[in-house]
């Protein structure tokens, strides 16, 4: 059998630790931002056609939100297998697993699809969608969920490119994808010439396609060109062994990604108590959260092929050394980061609202909660590194301890005791101790996997 081609190319295993790292994240930085930009304009095109479109399009998110956290738990699993495999050298285990995690991975997200679309109104009803919305759910659910399965490929064999050290390819596709779907929204959604208008169901096709653009080349890119998977299916015994492998860190990582909608429905269901202003400034500041840790959340997807490549090599120090750095660079450019959104709080709240009991919140949230994005850095990354380890139970019991041992309900006490001001208070503690918590969790782990590679050595 040959070995695929260009193995070393992105070796992760030798060379300096913070140029590897960065060299990583800025092409995840990039791709991230491309397609935050994309989907800000979906969502313009689709508010176009009016209140009820949109209206249904939110409604779908939950749904989404879940098959997007099946696919991202899995392609966590699917990274951590394949890059031990190519830290210790095993290039033909490594092109196995790559296989075998993609196949399961679609067979899952097929499973969970025909589940959806069986009981789809019942699980829109179920959410407070009215039945008078149910048609127009259904025209772009009809479409988006039965092919949810070339997103899971997509994203899992995404997975295999960053566990071989490339996330350069990763980052290209996933701004090909988005501009692919930002350009024919308007097409299918609106019509023009021979195309016809397809409203809210033009959306979902235009999103289709790009998922078919992007399974295509990524086959052709890794079953083909570098020759990282095979083109049909290994024998049963490899088969059953990279599943079994794979579904060890990406059903663990799959539930604590499924955790973070419901701390927080969680959270709003405490703000909403303080009216309908609270809510619209809470939803303000949580969007601008996802932006604001766009850096993190790159860096959570490049430090945990470099930290399983090097755990195969039995090189921990490296790990040491790469997490130790991850930490501090966060703290830095989160503070960075919480400096200008402090000192622009006002000119931010102007930007989204001109009411000014709203702004006033926006304004409030701003000084106090983007403090602990550091933290919250801290939180994530030592999660992503766990489960890089192999380590997905210790990585979940950690993610259900960040919602509702530390981060939901210190919130909720702050808010009884303070009001607004409290709640906000007690989530930034929240986030403080949890992230203490975390990195001595995390440092213990990798002590006691030091200690049980030593006899070996």
């Amino acid at each position: 059998m040959a070995e695929p081609r260009r193995s070393n190319r992105h070796k992760l295993t030798e060379g300096p630790i913070g140029q590897t790292l960065i060299n990583m994240t800025m092409p995840m930085i990039v791709g991230m931002v491309m397609m935050f930009s994309f989907n800000l304009v979906d969502t313009f095109f689709i508010s176009m056609l009016g209140t009820e479109p949109l209206s249904a399009i939110s409604f779908t998110f939950p749904v989404t939100f879940t098959i997007m956290s099946l696919a991202i738990g899995l392609s966590i699993g699917t990274s951590a297998v394949v890059a031990k495999y190519i830290g210790r050298g095993e290039t033909e285990k490594a092109k196995q697993a790559s296989t075998v995690t993609n196949y399961v991975a679609m067979a899952l997200a097929g499973v969970l699809a025909i589940v959806g679309y069986i009981f789809m109104d019942s699980i829109f009803l179920l959410m407070g969608a009215p039945e008078s919305m149910l048609p127009a759910i259904r025209e772009y659910m009809d479409i988006w969920l039965p092919t949810s399965v070339l997103l899971v490929a997509i994203i899992c064999a995404n997975a295999v490119l960053r566990a071989n050290g490339d996330t350069r390819t990763p980052s290209i596709l996933m701004a090909a994808a988005g501009l692919i779907n930002a350009a024919l929204d308007p097409l299918f959604i609106f019509g023009l010439g021979p195309i016809p208008a397809m409203g809210i169901q033009g959306a979902a096709y235009a999103t289709l396609a790009s998922w078919i653009a992007g399974v295509c080349f990524l086959f052709y890119y890794l079953a083909i060109r570098h020759e990282l998977i095979y083109r049909g299916l290994p024998t049963g015994p490899v088969f059953k062994n990279s599943a079994r492998e794979m579904l060890r860190i990406g059903i663990p990582a799959s539930g604590a990604n499924m955790m973070t909608p419901l701390a927080a429905g969680i959270m709003t269901a405490i703000v909403a108590s303080y009216g309908e202003t609270a809510v619209a400034a809470f939803g303000v500041g949580s969007r601008l959260e996802s932006i604001a840790c766009l850096v993190i959340l790159a860096l959570s997807s490049t430090l945990p092929p470099f930290v399983s490549q090097n755990l195969g090599a039995g090189k921990l120090e490296r790990i040491r050394e790469a997490c130790r750095l991850s930490m501090r660079f966060v703290q830095g450019w989160q503070l960075l980061i919480y400096i200008v959104m402090a000192l622009g709080a006002s000119l931010i709240a102007w930007v989204f609202t001109r009411d000014a009991e709203v702004a006033g919140i926006i304004r409030l949230y701003l000084w106090i909660m983007p403090l602990s994005y550091g933290m919250q850095g801290v939180i994530i990354l030592c999660n992503s590194a766990l489960n890089a380890l192999h380590k997905p139970m210790v990585a979940l019991y950690l993610s259900f301890a960040r919602f509702f041992v530390f981060y939901v309900p210190l919130a909720w006490v702050g808010s009884q005791l303070y009001g607004l001001p409290g709640f906000f208070i007690g989530a930034f503690t929240g986030n403080l101790l949890m992230a203490i918590v975390s990195w001595l969790t995390f440092q213990r782990v990798l002590a006691a996997e030091q200690a049980h590679m030593q006899p070996a050595s």
